[in-house]
């Protein structure tokens, strides 16, 4: 789990905190829920596509290519107040499917965040974390769709056994985020686990509810 809370507690987690919080005009404590929330969610849709092999491919070939080199973590303020979030719209609309209004709901219902404005940070988010991971495949060497559910796992917290359908088998955050106990990591999971409803309690907002120095 050390990758994911690396990357929520580094400058770059705090830059992005603030400049959401000054682009949506929801105060910084709000921003800090949304996007300690949101990102391992994501993370783990990708996870979870790359384990069913849907999209696997697609995702692969998105960050190998060139475009998602991390460039866009050097300049944060610029992307978020260029004000064009299509690339994450599309990236969305890949990775989540049509569960993307269950995301937008549960994160809401999690952080208190009107759904409104849950919709405008998640393009936002998007290609940022895309940015992030592209870095992490180009320095990693990933060249396979196991390479990078080993990736995805480990940003996560588990190992690498992609294969086996539960490349988080074990780790704290799938036994947190598995609410459906299927040893997979999915949106269902995620919504169940940060709004506190699955079979475990204390979910995920439990689990990050104490970064950028909130209790």
């Amino acid at each position: 789990m050390s990758g994911i809370l690396d990357l929520l507690n580094s400058d770059l987690g705090k830059q992005l905190v603030s400049n959401i919080s000054e682009k949506t005009g929801i105060n910084p404590t709000q921003a800090s829920d949304v996007v300690s929330s949101s990102i391992p969610v994501l993370l783990g849709q990708m996870q979870n596509n790359v384990l069913s092999g849907e999209g696997a491919s697609g995702l692969l070939s998105a960050l190998t290519s060139g475009k998602h080199d991390g460039s866009i973590l050097d300049n944060l303020g610029g992307f978020l107040n260029g004000g064009d979030f299509s690339d994450g719209d599309r990236i969305l609309s890949h990775v989540t499917g049509n569960k993307q209004d269950t995301m937008v709901q549960g994160l809401s219902a999690k952080t208190g965040v009107d759904s409104s404005i849950i919709s405008k940070i998640l393009p936002m988010l998007a290609p940022i974390i895309m940015g992030y991971l592209g870095k992490q495949t180009k320095n990693s060497g990933v060249s396979t769709t196991p390479d990078l559910g080993g990736l995805l796992g480990g940003l996560l917290g588990g190992g690498n056994n992609s294969s086996s359908g539960s490349s988080l088998g074990g780790s704290l955050l799938t036994s947190v985020l598995d609410q459906n106990g299927d040893g997979k990591l999915d949106v269902s999971d995620a919504m169940s686990a940060i709004s506190g409803s699955g079979k475990k309690k204390g979910g995920l907002g439990g689990l990050l509810g104490g970064l950028f120095g909130k209790k």
